[in-house]
């Protein structure tokens, strides 16, 4: 990456996804005086910023293909408050909020549609670009990815085996996809997933990079070096994935961005950052620009702000 610039400036600010003519970002953001995550875009050129949810808590937002809608996951029917964040008397956890729906709206927020509609964490949605939509539920029993399409329909599981399944991304040319897994060897940790599962809540100290169809068959794991691997994304030339991870850390804390090839191979480190966090990139459509989230100019303690930088190989 050279030439990187910031674009927001105080907050926390993460999972910033290019719209498919690449003109803007939508993120989610907890700033000024929000409880919790809501959605935002920015149009990168001028900086104007549009605001779009304004209760519940919200999270994974993604632009709809030729379209002025948008996606993502909200607890605001459940409740118009922000959820309680989990207890971290077990370790440091994510929380799976019940509340989560996928739902579709216009670009200003307006016309709301639940296209999840289904009891439980329905979350972490993204499109490819003919619009179908990859999603994490926990409906059948397990964190699996789904799929469906914009309106809900054609709804199918696409992973089944225990662990986590989440964060999936499709390749540029809809045939692929990338995503964050854990899996057990050991019964006594597939027993405790299950059970922090139950509470609501997941373990992300030990994940790796899988890659399938995008029908879910023939899947391949790129990565297994027990760290917190995560918020992977295919490269422009569909060789090579990017993704963030604190493999290089002896003690956990520093993630940056990694790139690994399709068959494991290759692994490079792409940021050298080390003092703080480097996550969730994604290459504009066009392919020659990565947005990212970075701890890096925080100002404030626990500042993430978005970050765009050209790509050059």
């Amino acid at each position: 990456m050279s030439n990187v610039r910031q674009i927001t400036f105080g907050g926390e600010n993460a999972e910033a996804y290019w719209s498919f003519d690449d003109r803007f970002l939508i993120f989610q953001s907890t700033r000024d005086d929000l409880e919790c995550d809501q959605i935002f875009i920015l149009e990168v050129a001028t900086g104007e910023l549009t605001q779009l949810t304004s209760s519940g808590r919200t999270t994974c937002a993604f632009f709809l293909p030729n379209s002025d809608r948008v996606l993502f996951a909200s607890t605001h029917e459940a409740s118009p408050e922000c959820p309680p964040v989990p207890d971290r008397s077990q370790g440091y956890v994510w929380p799976l909020y019940n509340g989560y729906e996928i739902y579709t709206a216009d670009r200003d927020g307006t016309n709301l549609v639940n296209i999840s509609e289904s009891m439980g964490y329905d979350a972490e949605a993204t499109v490819s670009r003919d619009g179908n939509i990859v999603f994490t539920s926990d409906r059948s029993g397990d964190l699996e990815l789904w799929s469906m399409d914009s309106d809900g329909g054609n709804l199918k599981q696409l992973t089944n085996t225990p662990g986590y399944d989440g964060g999936a991304f499709f390749s540029r040319d809809g045939t692929k996809l990338v995503w964050r897994a854990s899996r057990f060897d050991d019964p006594v940790e597939e027993a405790e997933y299950f059970k922090l599962l139950d509470e609501g809540i997941i373990r992300p100290s030990h994940l790796e990079i899988f890659v399938a169809d995008a029908d879910g068959q023939n899947v391949h794991q790129l990565t297994d070096n027990g760290a917190a691997n995560f918020g992977p994304f295919f490269t422009p030339d569909g060789e090579s994935v990017v993704f963030s991870s604190n493999v290089g850390d002896p003690q956990g804390r520093v993630f940056e961005i990694w790139k690994v090839d399709m068959d494991g191979g290759n692994l490079e480190q792409i940021t050298h950052n080390g003092e703080s966090f480097d996550g969730f990139p994604m290459f504009s459509w066009c392919g020659t620009r990565v947005a990212f989230a970075s701890n890096r100019n925080a100002v404030a303690p626990h500042d993430t702000n978005v970050f765009i930088a050209d790509w050059t190989e």
